[in-house]
């Protein structure tokens, strides 16, 4: 579950903290002092290297005790795309369909946005900052964390008839988290398209634009339709206290028709209706 009101990986990412700063102080040696909350001292619930971490744990179902402490990955995020064609084996979709196709694809990023070597860890390896937190040895602004199921699940057929029949639905996720302030912005989309199209065969037109002495156009008119609707929000969550915040979004919907006929091999003729209207899920927007 995860939403305006409660996240349960946000939960994990919380929790993982204490888990993560305790590993760093036993890798760094020496006396662990207990201070505030009863973090290790020089590892607080704010700590750049403390939460970097346990923000990757949590969000890509690491276990907090094993996940690698250093801020580059060293195994990449995966990726797949699957197209499936094999139901036209069967005699009901030969009956019936000329093609029949099912996708699934996933696609995974983490990037690290800006980071710099820090100076003060430089003069002084184990100086503390304002926050009583050890000097990180590189300073990183933000991280984001995106994926995507584009689609998640689609559904591509053309029937004997020639109407075809497409649809999808999409889900996304972008997380990003600030060192500067401590929060993360986490924006979530769906999306659901429905396609129709149609192709009216052998459509004759005489016209001078035609390339042959007969002065006529022999071609297929295509029509295309396209339903969408997509939901996104913007949810800003607070790591100090318990507090999410709507910050934006919409919920929009699109309307598109194309109709488009071939005059020559040079020279195609496009018409398109493109509506779309949306409304936003905060008052203020």
């Amino acid at each position: 579950r995860s939403d305006e009101v409660f996240s349960e990986a946000f939960q994990d990412f919380r929790d993982n903290r204490l888990i993560i700063a305790n590993r760093l102080a036993e890798q760094r040696g020496g006396l662990i002092t207990i201070g505030e909350d009863d973090f290790p001292v020089g590892y607080g619930k704010t700590s750049q290297e403390v939460l970097l971490p346990a923000f990757l744990s949590a969000y890509t179902g690491t276990s907090a005790s094993g996940i690698s402490l250093n801020a580059l990955r060293d195994i990449p995020l995966p990726g797949w795309n699957i197209r499936y064609t094999g139901l036209m084996r069967y005699q009901f979709f030969k009956d019936k369909f000329k093609r029949v196709s099912l996708q699934h694809n996933y696609k995974a990023t983490y990037s690290i946005n800006a980071f710099r070597s820090n100076f003060d860890y430089d003069n002084d390896p184990n100086g503390t900052d304002s926050g009583g937190n050890y000097f990180p040895k590189t300073i990183i602004s933000n991280v984001n964390l995106v994926e995507m199921f584009n689609p998640l699940i689609q559904i591509d057929t053309e029937l004997k008839n020639s109407i075809q029949v497409k649809a999808a639905m999409k889900k996304d996720r972008t997380m990003s988290l600030s060192f500067d302030n401590n929060l993360l912005t986490e924006v979530q989309g769906y999306e659901y398209q429905l396609g129709l199209g149609y192709r009216i065969k052998d459509v004759v037109i005489n016209t001078t634009l035609a390339d042959n002495a007969t002065n006529t156009i022999r071609s297929d008119i295509n029509l295309k339709a396209d339903f969408t609707y997509r939901n996104n929000k913007t949810i800003v969550r607070y790591l100090d206290y318990d507090n999410n915040e709507l910050g934006g979004g919409q919920d929009m919907w699109s309307v598109k028709f194309t109709a488009d006929y071939a005059f020559s091999r040079n020279f195609t003729v496009l018409l398109y209706y493109d509506h779309s209207f949306s409304k936003a899920v905060i008052s203020t927007a």
